[in-house]
């Protein structure tokens, strides 16, 4: 029996904690030194630009085409084991765009590859979004298969499927130690709760993830990126009650999450020189007047709160990071997501089973 663990439990962590447990033979912890779903997790809004996006070959657009296939059985099979409910936005993502230039030519690859997106027209908006501002806009892109969900609910049923299925999930638990032989190869992990001897380890620690590669001489330098966003209520739903997509324009998302409420942002907040990081209001209030600005009726909204979060942004590396670290026979990386996490979770947690199975066939 293999013994797998995992050490992180944001969105990435338990998501390869539970397709993991799917495998019969493996022996699974999960280590945090929170609460699941606390971190970058906490902040997503769990938009899912998979076929928006301009992404088209290569690992970048295979990880957002195997995560959507994913989801669209994860999210009923979490259900049927959990009976959670988890925010599943199927109506789509509508991008605002002031040309179509860029997106005519995607439009037919995406319909070669068996996806689909449209662009429509000033009338289309019109009629679908009567509650949208079409001044600096000349048409959409509207794409029916991108989804939109709740990173947090999706999370906690992750982690309470893998449980039902044996995974042994441990928060409040900090790594202090991680013991190698001279071949590269870590079989022994010190915690604040005692050992724990593996056959694998999986660092999916978000920032969390340099100290850990760090103090195994393979430093994998990712940095924080602030993003701020607010939940907002409004009177009555925005536009057609019946058709309630994602929409962004200019990279400011609004996004549904319930009846008369919506999450709108996000900032872009990245570490100063000196390498500190906080909240600028001034920028939040930005993405408000923004959002105002081509969805008038969000001027009327009643502000239920607002949050920040830091991403993971690697330096040096493409995110996201998934792999074997240098130097390490049993280490996986799963980790430096940026601001895709919630999108490639199922994508990154089939490549580490996938690599675990090469090496340790069950």
């Amino acid at each position: 029996m293999s013994r797998i663990t995992i050490i992180g439990c944001g969105v990435v962590g338990a998501a390869i904690a539970y397709e993991l447990s799917l495998i019969p033979g493996l022996s699974i912890a999960v280590l945090d030194k929170q609460s699941p779903a606390q971190g970058a997790t906490s902040a997503a809004l769990g938009v899912l630009m998979g076929i928006i996006s301009h992404k088209i070959k290569g690992k970048a657009w295979q990880l957002r085409q195997t995560s959507l296939q994913r989801y669209e059985t994860l999210i009923p099979e979490l259900a049927a084991k959990t009976n959670r409910q988890i925010l599943y936005n199927r109506q789509g993502i509508l991008m605002l765009v002031p040309s179509v230039a860029d997106w005519e030519n995607l439009v037919e690859i995406r319909q070669a590859q068996g996806w689909h997106l449209e662009i429509w027209d000033i009338d289309q908006i019109k009629s679908k979004c009567p509650q949208l501002n079409l001044a600096t806009t000349t048409a959409a892109i509207y794409s029916p298969q991108d989804r939109q969900l709740d990173p947090s609910a999706l999370t906690l049923a992750l982690v309470e499927a893998a449980e039902r299925n044996n995974v042994n999930f441990q928060f409040g638990v900090k790594v202090e130690e991680i013991t190698s032989t001279n071949g590269g190869i870590c079989y022994q992990i010190e915690t604040s709760n005692g050992q724990i001897e593996t056959d694998w380890i999986v660092i999916s620690a978000g920032l969390g993830s340099t100290p850990i590669t760090a103090s195994l001489a393979q430093k994998v330098d990712i940095q924080p990126v602030l993003g701020q966003a607010l939940h907002l209520r409004v009177e009555n739903p925005l536009g057609n009650a019946d058709f309630q997509p994602v929409i962004t324009s200019d990279d400011i998302h609004i996004v549904p999450v319930g009846e008369k409420e919506y999450w709108v942002g996000a900032t872009v907040e990245f570490p100063t020189d000196a390498g500190e990081v906080m909240a600028d209001p001034s920028l939040l209030d930005k993405v408000m007047a923004g959002a105002i600005a081509f969805c008038p009726p969000l001027s009327q909204a009643t502000i239920k709160r607002t949050w920040f979060g830091l991403r993971p942004r690697p330096q040096g590396y493409p995110a996201p990071i998934i792999g074997q670290l240098p130097g390490y026979n049993n280490i996986l990386l799963a980790t430096g997501h940026y601001r895709n996490g919630v999108l490639l979770a199922p994508a990154t947690a089939i490549a580490i089973r996938e690599a675990i199975l090469a090496k340790s066939p069950v």
